[in-house]
This record gives C-alpha cells, sequence and structure tokens, in this order.
C-alpha cells in the first residue's frame, strides 16, 4: 500500500506537537486503531472517509480532530481537550469488549500511554 504525503502532524491551535503513538478512535465505532506514528496515521487516512466527530488521541491525552485541506494532507487539529487514564482504560475496554478476548474488568491503566501502548500487541 503507497501511503500519500502527509503534513507534519503538528496541533494547529497549541504550542506542543503531537505526542507518539496515539490511537484514532472513529465516531460510533468502539474500535480503536493504533497508530504508532505520523507515517501509520497516514496510511490508516489514506481513502478513509473521516467525519468530524473522529478524534486522535495522544500518549498524554491530548485530543485533536482530522482535517483534510485541499492537498489531501491531513492536520491534527487540537481542541483543548485532555482525556483521564480512567477514561482511556473504559475506550480500551470498549475496543475489547468488541474482540471478546479479554476480562474487562481486568483492564485498568495508571496513564494514558500506558492504555495506547496496550493496543500495540
Amino acid at each position: 500500500m503507497r501511503c500519500q504525503p502527509l503534513s507534519r502532524a503538528l496541533c494547529l491551535l497549541e504550542k506542543f506537537m503531537v505526542n507518539w503513538p496515539c490511537i484514532l478512535k472513529l465516531d460510533g465505532d468502539d474500535e480503536l486503531i493504533y497508530l504508532g506514528s505520523e507515517t501509520d496515521l497516514n496510511c490508516e487516512c489514506v481513502g478513509l472517509i473521516f467525519s468530524s466527530d473522529d478524534r486522535v488521541i495522544d500518549s498524554e491525552g491530548f485530543v485533536y480532530s482530522l482535517v483534510s485541506d485541499a492537498s489531501t494532507a491531513i492536520n491534527l487539529v487540537g481542541n483543548s481537550v485532555q482525556i483521564s487514564a480512567e477514561d482511556a482504560s473504559r475506550l480500551i475496554q470498549c475496543h475489547e469488549f468488541c474482540r471478546a478476548e479479554v476480562c474487562l474488568t481486568k483492564i485498568q491503566f495508571e496513564t494514558v500511554s500506558d492504555a495506547i501502548k496496550c493496543l500495540k500487541s
């Protein structure tokens, strides 16, 4: 699969860079997509028709909207929201429930970063 060029994943409304790895949370879908890098984001978004409610959540819990510009580059726009480790744990629980492979009560994380890293495997 050939990936399209990606503009630098810089939060356009804030003064910090995206903390990789991240997760892609599509609106209306409990399954999460692990994004290890900007390249992974780019590959996942090729041909994806995303909604204004889809979000990328970075390892620090900062939440970004996806915006496509005229050149088809994907930009991440920060919206001043940061989720907690508890919120990240709930997202992972919903994701794992879809897969029906893990006992949900055992899914608890101390940090958002730990929650995101569990999706890598």
